[in-house]
């Protein structure tokens, strides 16, 4: 295994730091809330084919893998960008595997005679293109309704698992003014509950191909999501020491206090393996190694852990000004809380990582990831 970029790589890091810097600032992460999403900024990233930079060369898309996708993501995190590049990534990748030929899984197709569906190649053309948007829901379906799915309420197609199939919906056209039922979060994300018309939703896969496949995606948005947290936990850090060495207290900058320098530095050594735990993962999806999904799962728990006490942490550096809207830190904050919290309780994720790993006893309530 070797994790170093290649001149592509770094060249693509460079020019997406560059980007990400200049379109997403804090100012403009601040007017995208409360929704979060930044429907300009979501086109420039349409444009420069993010979105489906994974997808296969013949169906439109870039032709990269994950390792590409996982730097844009932490480029995201950095910046906390109001696009719902993972969720799309993840989506396009999904529908488009399936939709071409039903991929290599049995069973895959959308109809029993393996002929193709022309409204699912329609529709797969048009989310790669970036003319819709597409997300994942991140929970098997309750009865007809998909909760709390990431960019549902700014997204054009949900792929959700039901029962054993995995479904394509097409959500209500709405405009970008009018999201459909975004649920407040203290996050800022595009979160909504999605109703499933199953007389209008096409199947893309049935059975335990169906099963496999949702797997597959839920491990890549993990992924990608502890590359885009250790993004964000590297940004907070640059914020804590560049205000500890700024403020003074007793009459000297509380950079020199011994407790704060230790903090910073076990953080920054977090951070460390974050990133190696992100892209170890990226690089397991890309060779198709048999524990890409573990080391995915392993990547974000590690990574929304680390970002989370990374943040939490030099917020209480500020002080009560932490806590304040002027203050940058609270932004990455809310997010790095919020961000793993989407996948639900790590605890039970822990448990179910033991079980995985170890072959420890599940957590009572499993999830199909």
């Amino acid at each position: 295994m070797d994790l170093d970029f290649t001149d592509d790589q770094s060249a693509l890091r460079d020019t997406l730091r560059t980007f990400f810097e200049k379109e997403s600032s804090t100012a403009a992460v601040r007017a995208a809330e409360p929704l979060g999403f930044d429907a300009a900024l979501w086109r420039k990233v349409v444009d420069l084919g993010l979105a489906a930079i994974a997808v296969p060369e013949h169906l439109g898309g870039g032709g990269a893998g994950f390792v590409e996708l996982a730097i844009a993501a932490e480029c995201l995190g950095q910046s906390l960008a109001p696009v719902p590049l993972i969720e799309a990534a993840v989506a396009n990748d999904l529908i488009a595997s399936l939709s071409d030929g039903g991929s290599s899984l049995p069973e895959a197709g959308p109809s029993s005679s393996g002929a193709p569906d022309a409204r699912l190649e329609s529709l797969t053309a048009r989310a790669v293109a970036g003319e819709l948007l597409a997300t994942l829901a991140l929970r098997p379906a309750t009865g007809d309704l998909a909760r709390l799915v990431p960019a549902g309420a700014v997204a054009d197609l949900v792929a959700v698992l039901r029962g054993d199939e995995l479904l394509l919906l097409r959500q209500p056209d709405r405009g970008p003014a009018a999201p459909g039922g975004a649920v407040h979060n203290l996050g800022a994300l595009p979160l909504a509950d999605c109703p499933i018309d199953t007389e209008h939703a096409l199947v893309l896969a049935r059975g335990p191909a169906a099963v496999r496949a949702y797997r597959r995606a839920l491990s890549r948005w993990e992924l990608l999501t502890g590359a885009a947290l250790f993004g964000l936990g590297s940004k907070a850090l640059d914020i804590g020491v560049d205000y500890v060495m700024q403020r003074k207290a007793f009459g000297v900058l509380i950079g020199t206090f011994q407790t704060i320098q230790h903090r910073l530095a076990d953080n920054a050594i977090a951070l460390d393996g974050a990133r190696l735990l992100a892209y170890e993962a990226a690089w397991a999806q890309d060779e198709n190694l048999p524990t890409a999904d573990t080391s995915a799962t392993m990547a974000f728990l590690f990574a929304a852990e680390t970002a989370h006490k990374t943040a939490s942490e030099v917020l209480h550096f500020h002080g009560g000004y932490g806590y304040t809207l002027e203050y940058d830190i609270q932004l990455y904050f809310r997010r790095a809380k919020a961000w793993s919290l989407v996948a639900g309780d790590s605890r039970a994720a822990y448990a179910r990582l033991a079980h995985r790993v170890f072959g420890a006893a599940p957590a009572p309530a499993e999830r199909a990831g």
